[in-house]
C-alpha cells in the first residue's frame, strides 16, 4: 500500500490497484452478507446461516489483517525511520484492537 498517511487529516493516499483490491473484497463481503438476509427470509436452517456468518467474519479479518499489514510497512516504518518513536503506542493499540 501507499506510504503516504497524513494523521493530521487521518487519510491515506493508496493506488488505484490497491483501492481496487479493497473494493473487490469488501463488494464480495457485501455480497455475502445480503445472501445471510435472503437465508434467514426464506427461513434457512441455522447451522446453514451460522456457516456463512463465519464466512463473512473471516473475511472481515482477512481484509483488516491486509490494511493492517500495508499500514504497518509503509506509514508506520516510515514514522519509526523518521524517528517518531510514538508511533509505536498505535502499532500496540492497534494489535490489541485485532486479537
Amino acid at each position: 500500500m501507499a506510504d503516504c498517511c497524513n494523521k493530521e487529516t487521518r487519510t491515506t493516499v493508496r493506488t488505484e490497484e490497491e483501492k481496487k483490491a479493497i473494493q473487490t473484497r469488501l463488494n464480495r463481503i457485501a455480497g455475502q452478507i445480503g445472501g445471510i438476509g435472503r437465508m434467514v427470509e426464506e427461513d434457512r436452517y441455522c447451522d446453514d446461516i451460522l456457516i456463512q456468518l463465519s464466512a463473512v467474519d473471516k473475511a472481515v479479518k482477512s481484509l483488516a489483517s491486509y490494511i493492517l499489514d500495508a499500514h504497518v510497512h509503509g506509514c508506520l516504518i516510515r514514522d519509526i525511520r523518521e524517528g517518531k518513536t510514538e508511533v509505536v503506542d498505535e502499532i500496540v493499540d492497534l494489535f490489541k484492537r485485532f486479537q
